[in-house]
């Protein structure tokens, strides 16, 4: 699926839910279907620097193409990092560059977090950028 079919997919599901507090209860919730990391991928290498809990984003690149997984020790983060990376997931390094996730703006989900959420959000979508930037070969 190409991202942004992904991203009306997930701007759909989101307007479903008519208050933005409690969207960010989705996010609770959509961090209990994420999958914990192995404890060996939580190296510092991964682990992401400006965020005020624990966040660790795990990128792979296999078949021309970017995965990755993420893990917080805050529910919020861990669904929100949950979310971003199964959107960018599956994905060729060029289509990941040409998208910021702004989407979520568009929902309400950045209005309702704090400061340090919301950069911490922003390194977020840094690391996967970065990682795609280096996989991207042309």
């Amino acid at each position: 699926m190409q991202l942004k079919e992904k991203e009306t997919q997930i701007i759909e599901e989101l307007r479903l839910i008519p208050d933005a507090y409690e969207r960010l209860g989705y996010l609770v919730e959509y961090s209990k279907k994420v999958p914990k990391l192995n404890v060996s991928l939580k190296l510092d290498g991964f682990k992401i620097e400006g965020c005020l809990s624990q966040l660790w984003i795990v990128p792979e690149f296999k078949d021309q193409k970017c995965y990755f997984k993420s893990e917080s020790d805050s529910s919020i983060v861990h669904g929100i990092a949950g979310l971003l990376c199964d959107f960018f997931s599956d994905q060729p390094p060029k289509e990941i560059l040409n998208n910021d996730a702004t989407f979520l703006e568009e929902v309400g989900i950045n209005q309702h977090l704090s400061p340090n959420r919301r950069n911490g959000l922003s390194k977020i979508v840094e690391s996967i950028h970065r990682f795609a930037k280096s996989c991207d070969q042309g």
